[in-house]
């Protein structure tokens, strides 16, 4: 197992929007099993390439049983929005908020092997594909949320354990970016 330290909100990676994938290679099928690996044992639903200091379109899901990743996503959203629904992250450890999304979406991009991806996925599913291209763009969730409820979410970070922790070290990337978005 390849489990990764994953980043905490504060970090700047998390706001730095990725770069595109441009190479299939050996590099990028490493990348996916380390954001599997520590996506699985953190537990969560997904996990983007930013969150472990890795700044590619890349993320990893588990939602209803389903295991799977995406590159280079591109989404397609209804218009019907989820107002209600709680989300979570995993660089915002144990809280949760309501934070509005699309009921349904279609993420378009590639597999590992670079072959073209067409996903579909209403509530959950939907809101992972959201949440985790986001990332992807150097959005939180919390940028989501109506200012009401975001002035409650920040309030909840500055007295979380973890908040103004140390940030991690940071080791060099063996991906071709260094870590770092071009």
């Amino acid at each position: 197992m390849a489990i990764q330290s994953i980043r905490l909100f504060g970090d700047p990676v998390l706001r730095t929007p990725a770069a595109p994938v441009v190479d299939f290679d050996k590099e990028l099928r490493k990348l996916v099993k380390d954001l599997t690996d520590t996506m699985m044992d953190a537990p969560g639903a997904g996990l983007a390439a930013p969150q472990i200091g890795v700044g590619l379109r890349v993320f990893t899901y588990y939602v209803d049983e389903q295991l799977g990743h995406l590159i280079n996503p591109d989404l397609d959203l209804s218009s019907d929005l989820d107002e209600e629904g709680e989300e979570g992250c995993l660089s915002f450890p144990g809280l949760s908020f309501p934070t509005p999304r699309a009921i349904r979406a279609v993420a378009k991009g590639f597999d590992l092997h670079g072959e073209p991806v067409t996903l579909e996925g209403t509530d959950l599913m939907a809101r992972c594909f959201q949440h985790e291209t986001d990332h992807l763009d150097g959005i939180l969730f919390i940028d989501r949320m109506d200012p009401k409820q975001r002035k409650l979410a920040m309030k909840a970070v500055r007295e979380a354990e973890w908040s103004g922790l140390a940030a991690p070290v940071i080791k060099v990337s063996p991906h071709v970016t260094g870590g770092r978005a071009i």
